[in-house]
């Protein structure tokens, strides 16, 4: 099984313009996201995908593999999927695309590992994780999406708290880890990824504004495993400090 990973990263950003060049310690965060990755021994290939020869630039000068895409994609899956149809014209072929946050700096092998272990069952579609919830805040938090699953099988995503808890509570539920938060790394099979992108958006999608559930709605299976190992997104200058002073203190800088 052929196995390539692809990095969306964008310059533009309503939250925080750049962060992908942002610094940790002395590197740009989509540097510490690509070395990760590539570090992991896990992949063929590890691109970096972006719309802004900045980002371009940055990492083809530490000797990383990066592609140029269109500035009008509306997420990184529309992204990912440019990437794989460019290197199939070449005549690169992959059996799956994983598909990382560039801005997850602190991705681990763990986590590529277990999602990419999804597909040691031949019908999985789309693979992605989730992490069991011990604090009140994330439940309640709309910005922390949590996930609904059966059977490694994820049935709903939401921002609101899922699944209501009537007869105990919440307090109950988090001791007895009722409650998973979606980890927002993804892996398709090549095939399943050019099928996605061409559909339209779903009703469920516009009122959440998540993606996943357009798939969910059209009928494709999203395989999940849960992780221990936390995730931490930099949308903000305050994330990006909070990650900064985290890895000084894991001393990886």
């Amino acid at each position: 099984m052929k196995k390539i990973a692809i990095i969306p990263a964008r310059y533009a950003s309503s939250r925080f313009p750049g962060k992908p060049l942002a610094l940790l310690g002395n590197k740009p965060m989509i540097m510490w996201v690509y070395d990760a990755v590539s570090s992991s021994g896990l992949f063929d290939k590890v691109v970096v995908a972006t719309d802004d020869e900045r980002i371009f630039k940055e990492v083809v000068s530490k000797q990383g593999v990066a592609m140029m895409t269109s500035e009008h994609h509306s997420c990184g899956t529309q992204r990912c999927q440019e990437v794989l149809q460019k290197l199939s014209s070449l005549g690169e072929k992959y059996d799956v695309v994983v598909n990382v946050q560039g801005d997850e700096p602190l991705i681990s092998k763990e986590q590529l590992a277990l999602v990419l272990s999804c597909f040691e069952n031949e019908s999985a579609e789309i693979a992605t994780l989730s992490k069991k919830i011990d604090n009140q805040e994330d439940v309640t938090d709309p910005n922390v999406v949590k996930v609904v699953s059966a059977n490694n099988r994820a049935l709903y995503f939401s921002r609101s708290p899922i699944p209501f808890t009537r007869d105990i509570s919440l307090t109950q539920a988090l001791n007895q880890g009722v409650f998973s938060k979606h980890i927002g790394i993804y892996a398709y099979r090549s095939d399943v990824l050019h099928k996605i992108v061409k559909l339209e958006k779903s009703n469920l999608e516009c009122l959440e504004s998540l993606e996943q559930l357009r798939w969910l709605e059209n009928g494709f299976e999203i395989r999940i495993k849960d992780t221990c190992f936390e995730s931490i997104g930099v949308d903000t200058p305050e994330d990006l400090k909070r990650v900064n002073d985290l890895i000084k203190k894991e001393n990886k800088i």
